[in-house]
């Protein structure tokens, strides 16, 4: 029992996870607002899900690198991991996950065509998600979020 004490101590007193966790929750929570003010609909899916505006992605890896940067020195080689570390998420999620995106719209288009055109079944569970990925403005956009929590949570 103590090394779960032990555990969860060091847990709940990591600032550099704490400020991650504020990061992804902040750009988790305006995902749901600028969704509703843009198109005027509440979506609780936007909670959890992926893609959207702001990039949580974005917002938690900025977070971490620098945290730890803040935590070890930004000269220090965990800075440098976690800067590179959050370099390729953003370019991951603006390019790959992105077109991903861009792709499963067409797709899901397609299929809505050929069910148009038949009598094929199309269920919900088979339509490709496309909300995977995020615009360079969305990713910019978390970079500045977890930046300023960062800023704003290292400055208390």
């Amino acid at each position: 029992m103590e090394n779960i004490d032990i555990f969860l101590d060091g847990v709940f007193s990591n600032k550099v996870l704490a400020v991650a966790f504020v990061s992804w929750a902040t750009a988790q929570i305006l995902k749901v607002i600028i969704n509703f003010i843009v198109n005027g609909k509440f979506s609780l899916e936007r909670l959890i899900g992926d893609g959207g505006m702001p990039s949580a992605h974005s917002a938690t890896v900025t977070a971490v690198a620098l945290s730890t940067g803040c935590e070890c020195g930004f000269d220090s080689p965990l800075f440098a991991v976690a800067a590179i570390f959050a370099f390729i998420v953003m370019h991951d999620a603006k390019g790959v996950r992105y077109e991903t995106g861009k792709q499963a719209k067409v797709l899901n288009e397609m299929m809505e065509l050929f069910k148009n055109m038949g009598d094929a079944k199309l269920s919900n569970e088979q339509k490709l998600k496309e909300f995977v990925g995020h615009s360079p403005l969305q990713v910019f956009a978390g970079f500045i979020l977890g930046s300023v929590i960062t800023a704003i949570l290292y400055s208390m």
